[in-house]
């Protein structure tokens, strides 16, 4: 009997977004998602306003990135307001009918079979996008897959709006031809409270299949260009300067320890919420005989040199240099910076946030936690880490074990199997 069996010809898959560039989650997970694809014979092709994709599987549409003056223009005009003018609906759904129309080109210039659309129909960052990127679904009832990070009831800055009936139709829309993937159990509960939708549970991952890098010469320079010297213990907060991430919980920590060898160093800048956390978080340290170190200008999205021919790194350079993750966030959407301490095999403190404590802890993962404040018994059990590597050690392996077991690149695997299969009728992942 012939055996022989020709593997499913891949399909064109079409990325849809307000921004694939950098390395904010969407478009750490877009990635993700686009590599197993590829590894699998699918072709991924990228729509959005700003990218730094291949131009040529690329179509750049100025008007999909939320930071156009177009779209901020109307963001001031239905945030916080409850009624919106005339000439602001006439605004959103013009520039829906421009995208709609690049939407029609790009699926046609590179023939696509299934969209994917990256957080653009649940949270309304841009406006216009999700009416077009809606309206073209309901038009042409195009195979494709919304994947929810962020929902637009989740964020207080969204909560007064002069827009109920858009985000009614359409963040997210009731497509028949809509599979809707959300990243936590939260999420997914809501979706189908909220909007009687159904959705795929598919969480975040990285790659535990494939051990991180030890570290080379390159990154061996990292704490000295810090000016940290080898007997310092690196405490690293790999987050952005946001009041939700809880930075002054670290702060709090590193006084508490009383060590002067434990050094507190943030990886990202203040981002666009403002200065004013920080220089509350700086003075705190400064009163607190904290070393607090800002080393967004030292960690960049690649290795290189900046103008003053300092050496640049990757935050996967901080994290193969730190001692210890803080992580005692108030709210996170899932928690990537989380999965990276088990990866990178780093012990680490967190605040119980909701999608931890729901989709995280119950794995049995063996870290330090805080319930929004911290205790003697918290800072004496990161004062064990520490000082005792035969029990970190075991606490590392463990996380990995665990990580390898639930947030791997096979889990995603299977799930997008699945969700593709759906749409086509065959096994093609």
């Amino acid at each position: 009997m012939h055996n022989d069996i020709t593997p499913p010809i891949g399909h064109n898959i079409g990325f849809i977004g307000t921004r694939f560039a950098g390395t904010d989650g969407v478009s750490l997970e877009a990635a993700k998602w686009a590599k197993l694809l590829w590894d699998h014979r699918h072709i991924s092709y990228w729509f959005s306003g700003k990218l730094d994709t291949n131009p040529d599987i690329s179509s750049l549409v100025p008007h999909a990135y939320f930071n156009h003056p177009d779209i901020r223009w109307i963001n001031d005009r239905i945030f916080s307001k409850p009624t919106r003018d005339s000439e602001v609906t006439q605004r959103i759904y013009a520039i829906a009918e421009h995208l709609k129309r690049s939407l029609y080109e790009f699926t046609q210039k590179f023939a696509i079979e299934i969209l994917i659309v990256q957080n653009a129909l649940c949270i309304p960052m841009n406006v216009p996008l999700g009416v077009a990127i809606t309206q073209f679904i309901a038009e042409t009832g195009f195979p494709t897959i919304a994947h929810h990070h962020d929902f637009y009831w989740e964020r207080d800055r969204f909560s007064v709006n002069s827009i109920g009936d858009i985000l009614a139709m359409a963040f997210p829309p009731r497509l028949r031809s809509i599979q809707h993937v959300t990243i936590n159990s939260a999420g997914q509960e809501a979706l189908s409270h909220r909007c009687g939708q159904s959705s795929v549970l598919v969480p975040n991952v990285l790659d535990f299949e494939n051990r991180a890098p030890v570290m080379d010469d390159y990154a061996s320079h990292f704490r000295a260009d810090l000016g940290l010297v080898a007997e310092d213990i690196i405490f690293l907060q790999p987050t952005r300067v946001v009041p939700r991430k809880g930075i002054e919980h670290s702060i709090a920590l590193i006084a508490a320890l009383n060590n002067p060898r434990c050094k507190l160093v943030v990886s990202h800048e203040s981002g666009d919420e403002g200065d004013e956390y920080l220089y509350a978080l700086q003075e705190m340290a400064e009163h607190s005989g904290v070393h607090l170190l800002l080393a967004s200008d030292r960690v960049a999205e690649e290795r290189g040199t900046d103008e003053r021919g300092r050496r640049l790194y990757t935050l996967e350079d901080a994290y193969e240099a730190a001692d210890f993750i803080t992580y005692p966030s108030l709210y996170e959407g899932f928690g990537n910076a989380l999965l990276e301490a088990f990866y990178y095999r780093k012990p680490v403190l967190v605040n119980r946030y909701s999608i931890f404590v729901t989709d995280i802890e119950p794995k049995g993962f063996q870290v330090i936690t805080m319930n929004g404040y911290l205790t003697k018994e918290v800072v004496g059990r990161v004062r064990r880490v520490v000082d005792d590597p035969q029990y970190r050690e075991e606490m590392v392996d463990h996380n990995y074990a665990l990580g390898k077991l639930f947030f791997s690149y096979s889990v995603l695997r299977r799930k997008l199997r699945a969700l593709i299969t759906n749409h086509t009728g065959m096994d093609d992942l």
